[in-house]
């Protein structure tokens, strides 16, 4: 591994559709040729826009975003009240690795560590993984399949895991856990935004019952995506924090399926990279 005087580490976000923020920011990077980062860590759609960002693969997940997404076949509720998925990740693997498959050649030839994060349903703690080229495919959607919307639970090294953005919705303690003094935070949420409990942690308990190590990470993720904030917005002194967010001017949700929406909240993320550029250069 190629290491710098100050270890630099990047932080992915997931958040399902509003990951086209990301998307436009890593993009822009991609553009800029901008890439100053020793460590990469995402968790959910974060773990595909860090992927394809690794990769060079600019465009690749706007793509993903703005057309297969929009789908029916992946979103669907009706397909979700009679039963099945809301979140359909089997079909939108299957199309996207044969139409946009990762280039695993490039991600993986370069000298960064990089890691996608899930949870393991039996205690609700967080595993960080470092793919390989066999395995990202599967690692990448295990990290996404949100509890209750996607209805199969996926194991990795005989472990059955769920999303990523569970246990570490933005999982800034693993770049610090990692050595990482200089950290880019890529958000999905505005940077006044703090989590309260919904309906999903309340019913928790119940709706997932079976695997009671998720049920209280879900039960507890409030708690700890704020414990996140006040550490991004208060870090040691010994630790930079470029904390890249959405304006307030976003309009993409969790499942949006609007194309001029999720165009207009790219191109955000694009205006924002620039930013993030400047302000990375200037701490």
């Amino acid at each position: 591994m190629n290491c710098r005087a100050v270890k630099t580490a990047l932080v992915v976000e997931g958040g399902a559709m509003r990951g086209i923020f990301a998307a436009g920011v890593l993009d822009r990077f991609l553009e800029d040729g901008f890439q100053p980062f020793d460590f990469v860590v995402g968790v959910s759609a974060g773990a595909i826009n860090a992927a394809a960002f690794l990769a060079g693969q600019k465009g690749r997940n706007l793509e993903v975003f703005t057309k297969y997404s929009l789908y029916p076949e992946y979103i669907n509720w009706r397909k979700f009240v009679t039963g099945g998925h809301l979140l359909d990740l089997d079909w939108l693997w299957d199309i996207t690795t044969k139409k946009l498959p990762i280039n695993t050649n490039i991600l993986f030839a370069n000298s960064v560590d990089f890691e996608i994060g899930v949870s393991l349903n039996i205690n609700g703690s967080s595993r960080f993984i470092r793919p390989n080229a066999e395995n990202l495919s599967h690692v990448m959607k295990a990290s996404c399949t949100v509890p209750l919307f996607y209805r199969n639970y996926l194991k990795i090294d005989g472990q059955t895991v769920s999303d990523g953005g569970v246990s570490a919705p933005i999982p800034i303690n693993r770049a610090v856990e990692k050595g990482a003094l200089k950290i880019m935070v890529i958000r999905s949420r505005s940077k006044d935004y703090r989590m309260k409990q919904g309906m999903e942690n309340k019913l928790s308990r119940f709706l997932f019952r079976n695997h009671p190590g998720l049920s209280k990470a879900i039960q507890n993720r409030p708690e700890v995506y704020n414990s996140s904030i006040d550490f991004i917005q208060n870090p040691p002194k010994n630790i930079k924090i470029v904390d890249v967010c959405p304006p307030n001017t976003f309009r993409t949700k969790r499942f949006t399926k609007d194309f001029q929406t999720l165009m207009d909240d790219y191109h955000l993320g694009v205006e924002s990279g620039d930013k993030a550029i400047f302000e990375w250069n200037s701490i």
